[in-house]
């Protein structure tokens, strides 16, 4: 009987040491917009996923301030923003808020009403998506379902085009 509970621990055991964890990505094991909260510009009032226009495609680009690719790209959103008004783009950064601020006046974020822009202060979004590099944008359909992602500079007509 004791080598019965002995073989029986022994295996258990090597199951539990081969047993493979799951490393892919959260945001292709769970396709939906994921839930989050992020304080929004100007007025540091919260806003969730729960905030978010039912039936419109959503993007989230995950970005910093002192990015000279993000900078390059929230440039041609802004005068391209006619492309996306159809779609409710959220832009999210974990750094200080005064960063955010300074950036959201100069390029003119007030001025483009389907922009949600906040500070992501716990990188919920960065964590959840695995970010390596700025920007990173996911694109999700109008029913919340994930369609692409987009890491570094990409063409805004290519990011239109898959809404």
């Amino acid at each position: 009987m004791k080598s019965f509970v002995l073989t029986v621990s022994l295996l258990l055991s090597a199951a539990c040491a081969w047993a493979q964890t799951d490393t892919s990505l959260l945001y292709l094991r769970f396709p939906t917009v994921p839930p989050f909260t992020i304080t929004r510009l100007p007025d540091s009032t919260r806003f969730s996923k729960e905030d978010l226009a039912r039936k419109k495609p959503v993007i989230i680009m995950l970005f910093s301030p002192d990015c000279d690719h993000c900078q390059h790209t929230t440039r041609e959103l802004v005068a391209k923003i006619s492309l996306f008004k159809k779609a409710q783009i959220i832009m999210a950064s974990p750094l200080e808020y005064s960063y955010l601020r300074k950036f959201y006046e100069d390029y003119h974020i007030a001025s483009c009403p389907n922009i949600t822009m906040g500070r992501d202060p716990a990188y919920m979004l960065g964590t959840f998506y695995r970010i390596r590099s700025y920007p990173a944008i996911f694109v999700y359909d109008k029913k919340g379902r994930f369609v692409q992602s987009f890491d570094g500079s990409v063409p805004l007509e290519k990011i239109a085009e898959i809404l």
